[in-house]
């Protein structure tokens, strides 16, 4: 017997067609739900002019934009994009849901959990959340205190805001330091309103273990790994017809130019690897600058394309001669290593985060711990062709079937369908 239709509403910091890794994830949860059958309502929440609530379509998904309008004024962005987001938001939320009934909240990211939660909780419907970072357990999303090295926040104490806040607000930093307790105060409404979701979904083991240690208001929410949907079919397609951007071997950088990212070690590893292919990157951000100038300093052939649309990316990923990923923040769970995996490029990754639970070492990439290790696999896949092929193809039909949005979705209504079981039980 088929299961019913359920009335899922996914509220949502990005959504397509102009967004990152989530935007298209959570477009791909959005599709995969309505081709399952399911009445699916999208809130999506932008910064931007004219503020207000706008309908659109995208690929004839209705969704509700609320804009709203953040001037660029340090703690007044903060409190607008924060506390005053989710009371409006919230407010908004209720009187949809109270208009049109739903069975499930799936919230998306920060800006849209606390108010989707409030919501749900105040209209007794369940409500689902995914953490795709580490906003729950950082102020910054992204546990580094100090960008210049590879180390890690322990823990986001008072202390350690202080030494955090000042590589980010520089001769500003004691102008900064009255604002840690909102900061703290922040956070910790986040973490407090995250418990009471019904469900957490993790998109990697990283995210979930950190959850765990680093949020005890969280030990009595059920807390589950599910990664992120993938587009398969697309990329397969791109794997068969995606013609060759670039004649003869390069390396290439798909993303952001941004100190977590690891920009900052491209060059050097290129220079210690001895490579002298082109290097490509895919992307932009404040680092671009810096790359530019290192590059030209260590005479590397550094070409930077900006942001592409997604078939080019694609079509830079299928024929690249190395995928470098020198991210050392906790990436989550990268779109950009799944993407490249299901497309047969050899990788070269630092090991951080969730990079594990698409990588495994040897095996489908190869993964290292310092600079020093990620230039050597660089010079090992450029030198051993035959090893970054056999990497390569094993990457491919590893992640086929892992992070296939049919298998992923699936999961995710199992998920909901728990959920909606058990408040009916409760009932």
């Amino acid at each position: 017997r088929m299961s019913a239709p359920l009335r899922v509403l996914i509220v949502t910091d990005s959504f397509p067609p102009n967004c990152g890794g989530s935007g298209w994830s959570t477009w791909e949860l959005t599709r995969g739900l309505g081709v399952r059958g399911h009445d699916v309502r999208v809130v999506h929440v932008e910064i931007g002019r004219p503020a207000g609530v706008f309908t659109r379509t995208y690929e004839s998904q209705p969704v509700t934009t609320f804009r709203v309008d953040v001037p660029n004024v340090p703690f007044v962005r903060n409190r607008l994009k924060n506390e005053r987001l989710w009371a409006r938001l919230g407010d908004h939320l209720t009187r949809s849901i109270r208009e049109r009934p739903v069975d499930v909240i799936h919230a998306q990211h920060v800006m849209t959990t606390v108010p989707s939660i409030r919501a749900g909780t105040a209209a007794g419907v369940p409500v689902v959340a995914t953490v795709r970072d580490y906003w729950p357990v950082c102020y910054w999303s992204d546990l580094i205190y100090d960008p210049s090295q590879p180390q890690l926040c322990p823990a986001c104490s008072a202390r350690m805001m202080l030494r955090c806040v000042q590589p980010r607000a520089g001769l500003a930093t004691p102008a900064a330091w009255p604002l840690i307790p909102y900061m703290r105060a922040n956070l910790r409404t986040k973490r407090t309103t995250l418990a009471s979701a019904r469900a957490v979904i993790a998109v990697s083991s990283a995210i979930a273990r950190d959850l765990r240690q680093r949020a005890p208001e969280l030990a009595g929410t059920e807390i589950v790994t599910i990664p992120n949907p993938i587009d398969m079919a697309a990329l397969d397609a791109a794997y068969d017809a995606a013609e060759p951007p670039l004649a003869g071997p390069y390396v290439l950088y798909a993303g952001k130019l941004a100190v977590n990212k690891g920009v900052q070690f491209l060059v050097p590893a290129m220079t210690r690897a001895g490579l002298r292919w082109p290097l490509v990157v895919v992307g932009d951000g404040p680092w671009r600058g810096a790359l530019e100038r290192d590059a030209r300093a260590a005479g590397v052939d550094l070409r930077v394309m900006g942001w592409r649309g997604r078939d080019d990316v694609w079509a830079w990923m299928r024929h690249a001669a190395v995928l470098a990923f020198p991210s050392y923040g906790p990436e989550s769970l990268s779109r950009v290593l799944i993407e490249g995996a299901a497309l047969g490029a050899p990788i070269a990754a630092m090991d951080t985060g969730g990079t594990r639970d698409i990588v495994t070492s040897r095996v489908t990439g190869l993964l290292s711990s310092d600079v020093d290790g990620f230039a050597r696999d660089l010079a090992e896949l450029a030198r051993d062709r035959t090893l970054a092929a056999s990497l390569g193809a094993a990457a491919r039909a590893d992640v086929h079937d892992r992070f296939a949005a049919t298998a992923v979705v699936a999961r995710i209504e199992q998920v909901y369908r728990q959920l909606i079981d058990a408040s009916a039980g409760a009932a």
